[in-house]
């Protein structure tokens, strides 16, 4: 495909919402950040004032790059980025203060065996 109309397929795609933004993506090792924890939340209680306050609040701690709200025993699962562990015990206290959690523990990657930010799309065809 020549350039004009690959640039006019991402405009388009821009356009529609399909394209959302655009990044650079940065090694967390080379940025200090050695260790990736996966904090697994349980709620104290299921409530929209609690989701709200929970929320708001985990969005503001920049350790945290994913939150995801889960289906099953966990509520909510964050990956955070760290430079070691116990960067991790000060995000532990600091995510306390967010909300009244009914649980929280964590795992943290022994090595990450894959990493892509490209979507699955060949159901598309």
């Amino acid at each position: 495909m020549s350039p004009t109309p690959c640039w006019r397929r991402v405009q388009r795609l821009r356009e529609n919402g399909v394209i959302t933004g655009q990044v650079t993506l940065c090694d967390p090792q080379q940025l200090d950040l050695r260790v990736t924890a996966f904090v697994f939340i349980k709620a104290a209680t299921h409530s929209e004032d609690w989701m709200v306050r929970f929320v708001a609040g985990a969005r503001e701690l920049p350790e945290i790059v994913e939150i995801h709200r889960m289906a099953g025993e966990i509520d909510y699962l964050l990956k955070v980025y760290l430079p070691d562990i116990a960067a991790y015990d000060r995000f532990y206290k600091k995510l306390i203060r967010v909300a009244d959690l009914q649980d929280i523990s964590a795992s943290f990657s022994m090595e990450t065996v894959k990493f892509t930010t490209a979507l699955p799309v060949d159901h598309l065809r």
